[in-house]
This record gives C-alpha cells, structure tokens and sequence, in this order.
C-alpha cells in the first residue's frame, strides 16, 4: 500500500511547524500511522548538515555551495527516513522540502534556478503528493522568527525585504502547481489554521 507525502511550506515565522505538528498528533488520534519528520534535517546525516544552514553569519555559503548542501541533506533524508515510510504505507508530514530550496534560492539568486531544479530532477525526482501552504504577513512572521531566537535565524536575518519576495515566491509556485498545493491563511489562531488544513488533508486519506 502506498503512503502519502505531505509537505507543509510557507516563510519563517509563519506557524508552519506548529500546524505539522498538530497534524501529525490529529491524525495519529484517527488511527493513520504517521511520521513526523523536518528538513533540512529528518535523518541522523541531515541534521548534521542542517547545522551547516540554519546557524552562522548570512552570507556563510556561496549560493551553489548552499544549493548542494540543501540537496544533500534531503537526499540522505528521502533515502534513510521517506521513501522507507512512504513504501511501507505511513503518511509522512515533512516540514519543509524541495519547494523550500526553490522559492529560497529563486528569491536571492534566480539566474540558478535551472540548477535547482536540474539537481532536484537528477539527486531526489520525488514530489510531494499534497503541499500545505501556511500564508502570513511577512512583518508578522519575521517578528515571530526573530523572537523565537532560536540560534537557527541564519535566514531570518535577511530583513523583511527578504520574507516578502519569499512570500510572492510561494505564492507564485502554490499558482503553477494548484494540483498539489492548497493555502492556508496563517493568520488567524492556531485552532482554526488547524481545523482548516485537516479539512485540505481528509480527501487526500479516502
């Protein structure tokens, strides 16, 4: 029996790690077998690499550096923890995945994202079958981001310019592949963004 792939996207700050999670809980209370998994990151060399992005000074990596390191991870990640789990028929709730590397890399360096894309087709060809969208206020989900200070705020330090063209970015990507994606309005309590993305997810587990 196959599984089903979710992936939920959206800018730092904007609650997208939350609703997995509560997702995740709600629909192992229903009785599916769920993995709850993140990227970068999700398998012991992930996370490794993960470090490796998320701390240190902005302009750590070159671009194409960065872009190889994101695909290693999730390459490692797909290998190890995904495709084991979509094979033995689980539901698997990632937070983050290739639309993240995407929309990020498109937003500071779109003369490489026929890289991106090529290197995705090349090192992971794998999609997710249902993409949640959680939309926010890029003021909003940056004081959210930076508040967290988490010592992973290697992006967020990029400014509110930055999460505006990242919001467009996803948005845009969420118009072209409308079969897979659904947006949700983040910008309400965190019970109603969850009873809204259960309500996207249910079709997708008759």
């Amino acid at each position: 029996m196959a599984g089903l792939f979710i992936t939920f996207e959206g800018i730092d700050g904007s609650g997208k790690s939350t609703q997995a999670r509560l997702l995740a809980e709600r629909l192992t209370q229903d009785g599916h077998d769920v993995v709850l998994t993140r990227e970068p990151g999700g398998s012991p060399g992930a996370e490794e690499i993960r470090r490796l992005l998320v701390e240190g000074e902005p302009g750590r990596w070159s671009a194409i550096t960065e872009i190889l390191l994101f695909n290693a991870a999730r390459r490692d990640h797909l290998e190890r923890v995904i495709a084991p789990a979509l094979a033995a028929g689980q539901v698997v709730v990632c937070d983050r995945f290739a639309d993240s590397t995407r929309v990020y890399q498109a937003s500071l360096h779109p003369e490489l994202v026929g890289l991106v894309n090529d290197i995705h087709a090349k090192a992971i060809g794998r999609e997710p079958d249902l993409t949640i969208l959680i939309d926010m206020d890029p003021d909003v989900a940056l004081a959210r981001g930076l508040a967290r200070k988490s010592g992973e705020d290697r992006f967020e330090l990029k400014g509110a310019q930055f999460q505006t063209r990242l919001r467009d970015g996803f948005m845009e990507l969420a118009k072209v592949n409308s079969g897979r994606f659904r947006v949700i309005d983040g910008n309400h309590s965190l019970e109603i963004v969850a009873s809204r993305v259960l309500t996207k997810v249910r079709p997708w587990l008759l």
